[in-house]
């Protein structure tokens, strides 16, 4: 009798203690194509992002680079305030210079604070400056319970976000900016003639993760955003508030591979079915039915760049009077237009900054936009002009119709809303 009620008691503890774990951690994963939820757990609580706050540096950056503001070559002045930053650090020294790739690359590898930093200077007067242009940004992206407060994660009690803020944040680096989406895949970079090691150990031991970004504090515990591709197929999963890495990992490779096994099949995803697998969970065919009734209503449809629906308002580059560079969120208008569509990601850039480069000496023209989306020939890649007021779109317009050029008048007003409910 005893050992029945022993037994009992540490079936009943081993029970409490998994849905314990489950609920103190939040998670989401979805189809990096649709933006649609496969899977979610706590998506909504909010948490500390620890260094899953540098994503939204590095899609800031982006942004600048995109719109010529900032090139990979420039070198950028490390301050006392960056240098002084706590690891993890590349160990920049204060007076030194870092080149944006350089600065890029460490910020993703080595998940380093100080070149976070450094970034977010040269963008706006302070850090605390461009703490608030990263939370305008993401509120443009739709990311609604996200407040940022430093470019890096470091510990701040009003930094908080959520898992499907996080996997918003996620979908729009990858499908806005595809250029720069390769770079998460690096495990290792050189820097002054020594290799700087990462550790995301998810690309090394998930077939097919590429990307994207880990994080730990001790008031988040370990967090990651990551990808991964098979058959064609790919999906984007976070997991937050992790006690162990190891335990980290193991969650997140298990959400990646059933939700690209299920993808697989071709077919609408089962929900439920798959909610149960990722949770180890068993159920009769009767409750998978009902359950995957209820979980298909809860399936969000992204809103991808379309000609209507425009992914974000840009990021412009402007000079203070002490003519150092300042970003700031575009206001001079709420059009765009649209002047071609291509294969080749590098064709649909160069057109666009070629049309806005013509237009530039007539028309106050500052932004350009490169949207993916998916056609029946495979992904394809519009150029657009964009921050503009309604009259001067149109007036552009049909200057470049005269002259028997493609051109379209497009608002640009409705932020993508990303993984959404």
């Amino acid at each position: 009798m005893l050992r029945k009620i022993l037994a009992l008691l540490f079936f009943g503890a081993a029970v409490f203690g998994a849905k314990w774990a489950q609920a103190s951690t939040s998670a989401i994963m979805v189809n990096a194509e649709d933006g649609s939820v496969m899977y979610e757990q706590n998506a909504d609580e909010r948490r500390y992002p620890a260094s899953l706050t540098k994503l939204m540096t590095l899609y800031i950056t982006f942004n600048a680079l995109e719109n010529k503001h900032l090139k990979l070559t420039d070198k950028l002045k490390v301050s006392r305030v960056a240098a002084s930053r706590s690891p993890s650090k590349l160990g920049v020294r204060a007076g030194e210079t870092i080149t944006v790739k350089d600065a890029i690359m460490a910020v993703i590898v080595k998940s380093a604070n100080d070149c976070a930093t450094v970034l977010a200077e040269h963008f706006s007067k302070s850090e605390a400056d461009f703490a608030v242009l990263m939370t305008q940004t993401a509120q443009k992206l739709g990311m609604k319970n996200t407040t940022f407060k430093n470019a890096s994660g470091l510990p701040h009690s009003k930094q908080k976000t959520t898992a499907r803020d996080m996997a918003t944040l996620a979908m729009a680096v990858y499908h806005h900016f595809p250029q720069y989406y390769g770079w998460f895949s690096y495990n290792s970079f050189k820097y002054k003639g020594q290799t700087i090691q990462g550790h995301n150990h998810v690309l090394k031991t998930f077939a097919g993760a590429d990307g994207m970004k880990t994080g730990y504090t001790a008031a988040a515990g370990f967090n990651i955003v990551t990808s991964a591709k098979r058959n064609n197929k790919r999906v984007i999963a976070v997991t937050m508030g992790h006690k162990y890495v190891n335990e980290r990992d193991k969650r997140v490779s298990l959400m990646m591979d059933k939700g690209l096994n299920e993808l697989k099949k071709n077919r609408k995803v089962n929900i439920a079915l798959l909610k149960q697998e990722i949770n180890g969970g068993k159920a009769t065919a009767m409750a998978q039915n009902t359950k995957s009734k209820a979980g298909s209503q809860q399936l969000a449809k992204v809103m991808m760049p379309s000609p209507h629906k425009p992914v974000i308002g840009t990021v412009m580059a402007q000079k203070t009077q002490t003519a150092k560079p300042q970003v700031v969120a575009t206001s001079n208008g709420n059009y765009a237009i649209q002047v071609g569509s291509f294969s080749d990601y590098k064709r649909a850039k160069n057109y666009a900054i070629n049309v806005k480069n013509s237009l530039a000496k007539k028309f106050a023209v500052y932004n350009i936009k490169v949207e993916r989306f998916n056609a029946q020939k495979g992904p394809m890649f519009r150029s657009k002009v964009v921050g503009l007021a309604k009259n001067d779109a149109k007036r552009i317009c049909q200057t470049m119709k005269r002259q028997k050029q493609s051109c379209l008048v497009v608002a640009d007003t409705t932020p993508v809303k990303l993984a959404q409910k």
